[in-house]
């Protein structure tokens, strides 16, 4: 059993047990995870899905409640093969771990926000974020990893036609 006191990890190291914790999800149901050389364009790694559809994939992770946002320069909500993996950590616990289509901020609400910081005296770079709250996590349910994972393994061998 892994150590789950996260509070005695750094936010980088955090960050590292996140994208990592990621990637074998993903490996753990058979898709091909490829890993980037650099993340300067907000792709923490590549997955094969089981039709050959290759995903981009941006890691975050969060200590309880809270926001995390991604710039809006490096998060493209129209690329339907873009999806953040979040990962939500509680002490004593393991993570829970999420898996959202960027498309999801294409109509914001209270948790999938739009900023794009364009009043005066506004001076942070454009960006999309998730609020968690207690109020608003059962919204996120819809995106456990569990389910959201289903999408990259229906293959078309899997569909059956009518007869």
């Amino acid at each position: 059993m892994p150590n789950t006191n996260w509070s005695k990890l750094s936010a980088l190291q955090l960050g590292r047990y996140a994208e990592y914790f990621a990637k074998m999800e993903f490996a753990s149901y058979g898709l091909e995870v490829y890993t980037t050389e650099v993340d300067d364009h907000g792709v923490d790694f590549i997955v094969k899905d089981k039709n050959g559809r290759f995903c981009e994939i941006q890691v975050k992770s969060l200590r309880g409640k809270g926001y995390v946002f991604m710039p809006k320069s490096k998060f493209d909500i129209t690329n339907k093969n873009l999806y953040l993996t979040l990962l939500i950590f509680e002490e004593g616990k393991m993570p829970d771990i999420f898996l959202i289509p960027a498309k999801a901020w294409e109509v914001p609400n209270e948790m999938f926000v739009d900023r794009n910081y364009d009043k005066p005296g506004q001076k942070s770079a454009p960006e999309y974020g998730i609020n968690i709250s207690q109020k608003n996590y059962p919204i996120l349910e819809i995106f456990k990893f569990e389910e959201s994972i289903k999408d990259f393994l229906n293959t078309e061998d899997n569909i059956i036609s009518p007869s």
